[in-house]
């Protein structure tokens, strides 16, 4: 037992499979937990019981190393924090905190183990085990992966429970009662006569005792937010438009900047001339940055102004030049050589397809831009050594690296300030703004910079969802799906995205294949092949990732035999369904949509289940065919999660995930030309309308052992309801995204 700095065992000890499969990196340093990084900063009168939780004269603070991006991230891990700490959420402060290797995510391990060890038991705990201490060492702390939830539910807990019952040691000692007969309540506790000792009065005692360990949570039969309908803790400032997002940042002496950078993506700055820019009104400098120049002045609008003047010769893109080079690369990669997995390969498929009358065709899906509503923007000053930003991220740590190595300091120099984010989408998994802001804060010391991307500059450089085609050979008998081989060809996202971290993946990109390689159905003879298309854009990750064009090309393959074996959608689904979890979640959309086969007379039902981050999501959607085209009627949703913690916030993120889906897959591509997007904004590239937006029915299942995430995972089944719905309506079938190329939306 440790005094304060020493926090929960329970949150941060890796388990003791791993010790036993030889973890190069040593027993000791895999169990050893990582140094509370809120100790370093402490004032005088403040506490830090655990890593989360900081305690002064004003009360509790959460610190809640999970961004938010408007998913409610901040909010259910106050909520967490509250229900064992026995706090009203009204009391609890959120701050995002220092970046640090004690935040590392440990949810972000199991989609890894289960891709390299597809079979349930030990051997699939080992892998989960070795890759979360891969993730330890390196204090990987990411938000992303639908996983804030799963990540936090326990350590959020396990650290507030710790935290409520030291504080009752420290009031026992202090006035000399039993802790045993003490009780807390909204932030204090009680003593046996009814006196109120409020947290914060107790940060004195604190110090002379040892932190209470591996406390017992409580049962979901005791908890008071948690299971409950709750008003999300952002909710007032967001409705007053008084919440503070990254973009709104202001320092005191700050200049503002913006960018104009090779508009073909990748692409060096050659030469520039930026005589007529400096000439500009409020124009402070003009400086080169990676790839592009950046303008000074002293608001945003006269830099985006000034910037458009700069005159600049370019370097050619790194990437093939027009988009019909992109998709013959895709289509090249189809060979042993380029194979990069098959995790999914039962009975004979091989022998199976010479033995019948073989079905083929061929999928795709686009590049596809993140298109957050807020633009990228970080602030940064550097001043004496150090170095302090201000910005929307999901990768605290890879900021503090890089900022750094830019400004040639020590990441323990740079400060983190991480802000509130209007969207992301996987956007703010990447840096590039914040390393040039950099770039242009060392050239002027002692001056804050804001850095803010014009929404051109935004969309054009960003880095898109992958592009990937799919080719199905499957086969039918009797009435019933016997065969389906799947091989899909992309680029890899994983290595794309980390390798502007200067981190190296090896293995295979899980991500290539990911909600069509692990799709719970027992087809006889059933294989899902991912090959590795050579660089082209560079790629990120996109809401749901691989799922996004995996899902829809496993499901849209799937109909397509069922259909020529003359079964029903949802039945044949039934009848092939090998996971237990996922038959629940099938079963519930089609009692949530009274299935009843297909319809007709121009109206079609699809419906689609997809796996992905270990959540079952399945889909049904209505359309209607109208004279000014496809009408949406209608979405049922069903999720299998573990354990809804907020109804409503669940709610919100389903419906808005099948919206954010709905809308790329009937409107949104990125396509270039010499290495340029041709899409720079919304009228180029644009989301479903208020008018086009179906009713959508949400139902969470609570029947898995495991607590999930819902973020992502009710994108991928969305694209491929849509398409078997349009075929059933119209007898058209959508192979390819963006649907309004080849139909007519109402």
């Amino acid at each position: 037992m440790g005094r304060l700095k020493t926090f929960t065992r329970r949150a941060f000890l890796v388990g003791t499979a791993a010790a036993a499969g030889g973890i190069a990196f040593g027993v000791y340093a895999i169990r050893k937990p990582h140094e509370n990084p809120l100790e370093q900063a402490l004032a005088e009168g403040e506490s830090a019981l655990t890593p989360y939780l900081r305690l002064d004269a004003e009360g509790v603070t959460l610190i809640t190393p999970r961004a938010d991006k408007g998913q409610g991230a901040y909010h259910i891990q106050a909520a967490l924090l509250a229900e064992e700490l026995d706090l009203d959420l009204a009391q609890v402060r959120v701050d995002p905190g220092p970046p640090g290797a004690a935040y590392w995510n440990t949810a972000l391990a199991e989609e890894a183990a289960e891709f390299s060890v597809p079979s349930e038991g030990l051997m699939r705990g080992v892998a989960e085990t070795a890759v979360g201490a891969v993730m330890k060492m390196m204090g990987m702390q990411i938000t992303g992966g639908s996983t804030t939830v799963p990540d936090q539910f326990d350590k959020l807990r396990a650290a507030a429970a710790s935290a409520r019952e030291t504080l009752k040691l420290a009031a026992a000692q202090q006035t000399g009662h039993n802790a045993a007969d003490l009780r807390t309540e909204a932030g204090a506790v009680i003593l046996p006569d009814g006196t109120a000792l409020p947290y914060e009065t107790l940060i004195a005692a604190l110090a002379e005792v040892d932190v209470v360990q591996d406390v017992p949570l409580r049962a979901p039969s005791e908890w008071r937010y948690l299971g409950q309908p709750m008003q999300r803790i952002d909710m007032l400032a967001k409705c007053t438009g008084t919440q503070t997002y990254g973009i709104d940042v202001e320092i005191d002496g700050m200049l503002h900047a913006a960018v104009v950078l090779n508009p073909a993506q990748g692409g060096a700055l050659v030469d520039f001339d930026g005589s007529t820019a400096e000439q500009m009104r409020g124009v402070k400098a003009v400086l080169p940055v990676t790839g592009g120049v950046a303008v000074v002045a002293d608001n945003t609008w006269r830099a985006f102004q000034a910037a458009q003047a700069v005159e600049a010769t370019w370097g050619p893109a790194e990437m093939p030049a027009t988009m019909d080079e992109h998709w013959q690369a895709l289509a090249q990669a189809f060979n042993d050589d380029q194979q990069d997995s098959r995790q999914r390969d039962d009975g004979d498929v091989d022998d199976a397809l010479d033995n019948a009358e073989v079905i083929e065709a061929e999928y795709r899906a686009p590049y596809l831009a993140h298109a957050p509503l807020e633009p990228i923007s970080a602030v940064v000053r550097i001043q004496g050594g150090k170095v302090e930003v201000w910005t929307g991220t999901q990768v605290p740590r890879f900021v503090q690296k890089n900022v750094a190595r830019i400004a040639g300091i020590d990441p323990e120099d740079v400060t983190l300030h991480v802000q509130m984010m209007g969207g992301s989408f996987g956007h703010r998994l990447e840096d590039e703004v914040v390393k040039r802001a950099a770039e242009i804060a060392v050239q002027m010391p002692g001056t804050p910079i804001k850095l803010t991307y014009s929404r051109e500059e935004d969309m054009t450089h960003d880095f898109p969802r992958q592009i990937a085609i799919a080719r199905l050979r499957g086969a039918v008998d009797n009435g019933q799906v016997t065969a389906l081989d799947l091989a899909i060809a992309s680029p890899s996202v994983m290595v794309s995205q980390m390798g502007r971290q200067g981190i190296s993946v090896p293995g295979p990109d899980s991500q290539i294949v990911s909600g069509a390689w692990n799709a719970p159905f027992a087809i006889p003879h059933h294989r899902v092949t991912g090959y590795r298309a050579a660089p082209l854009a560079p790629i990120s990750s996109w809401r749901s990732v691989g799922a996004s064009h995996a899902g829809f090309f496993h499901n849209a393959a799937l109909d397509e035999l069922i259909h020529a074996a003359g079964a029903d959608p949802l039945e044949e689904r039934l009848r092939l369904c090998n996971d237990p979890l996922a038959r629940k979640v099938l079963e519930a959309v089609g009692e949530m949509s009274s299935w009843q086969g297909m319809l007709g007379a121009g109206r079609g039902r699809g419906v689609a289940l997809t796996t992905s981050f270990g959540v079952r999501c399945a889909e049904v959607i209505e359309v209607r065919q109208t004279d000014d085209g496809i009408k949406l009627e209608k979405v049922w949703v069903a999720a299998e999660v573990g354990r809804v913690l907020d109804p409503v916030n669940f709610e919100n993120l389903v419906q808005g995930g099948v919206i954010f889906a709905l809308g790329h897959a009937i409107n949104a591509e990125i396509t270039y030309e010499d290495g340029i997007a041709e899409q720079s904004n919304y009228d180029s590239y644009p989301a479903m309308r208020l008018y086009q937006t179906p009713e959508i029915e949400v139902r969470g299942l609570e029947n898995g052992e495991k607590i999930r995430g819902i973020g992502e995972p009710p994108v991928p089944p969305a694209a491929p309801a849509l398409a078997g719905a349009i075929f059933a309506a119209t007898g058209t079938r959508l192979r390819e995204m963006p649907f309004a190329k080849f139909v007519d939306f109402a």
